[in-house]
Order: C-alpha cells, then sequence, then structure tokens
C-alpha cells in the first residue's frame, strides 16, 4: 500500500476534485465545504484509492491530503505536489522524503511549492 501526503494552503472549494478528476477515474469526493475532515474514492489503474482531506493541518491555512491505494497516479510526494501545485496555483508543501507518521522531519525541512518555485523549507 502506497500513501501520499500533500498540505495545501487556503484550499477552496471543489479544487481537489477538479485536481483529481484529470489523474484519477471514478472520483466520488464531496470538496464543496472543506471545512471538515472530508472522505472520498477513487480507482487509479484499476486499484482502489482512499482519499481522505483534513483542514487546520499546521494551523488553521493548511488542508492535508492523504491518498492511499496500491497505485497511485504520483511516485512520490513531491510528484503529487508539483502535479496539485501546477492546477490549483495555491502553495503546495511535503515532507522531503519517505517520512513516516512518528519520525522526526529531516532538519525540520518542507517541500514549499509556490509562485517562488520549488524550495527547502522551515515549516513556519
Amino acid at each position: 500500500m502506497q500513501d501520499l501526503e500533500i498540505y495545501i494552503r487556503d484550499l477552496a472549494p471543489k479544487q481537489v476534485s477538479q485536481w483529481l478528476e484529470a489523474n484519477v477515474d471514478n472520483l466520488a469526493l464531496d470538496d464543496t465545504d472543506v471545512s471538515s475532515v472530508i472522505k472520498g474514492t477513487a480507482s487509479y489503474e484499476g486499484a482502489s484509492v482512499r482519499i481522505t482531506l483534513y483542514p487546520g493541518a499546521f494551523g488553521k491555512r493548511f488542508t492535508s491530503l492523504v491518498l492511499e491505494g496500491e497505485e497511485l497516479p504520483w511516485g512520490t510526494d513531491l510528484d503529487c505536489a508539483r502535479s496539485a501545485w501546477r492546477a490549483m496555483d495555491t502553495e503546495i508543501r511535503c515532507s522531503p522524503g519517505d517520512w513516516q507518521e512518528g519520525q522526526p522531519v529531516e532538519d525540520e525541512k518542507w517541500w514549499r511549492l509556490d509562485s517562488r518555485g520549488e524550495q527547502k523549507v522551515v515549516w513556519n
């Protein structure tokens, strides 16, 4: 099972579903109200994909998006973040590598993708 996680700043309703519709099949995600946890499903290359949005991650401005499945459209968090940034044109952040829940983040640095480009930054 693979999982990808990105953080979307100032997520607007329907942004995630509009982006994912171009990358997965059979999308079932109602993200018209992004103020509470949202769960959805899709498929990719015949495999099931679970989608979860968690608002209020790292403060009120970011929403965590988690994609889980045997097959996913992107190989890394950074690849996923790049695709999301191109589609949503809002700041996207992700961990710098194969981070696991409970582990410290490498030097507390994260990838930040925005109009300034791609940079490793401290989250604050």
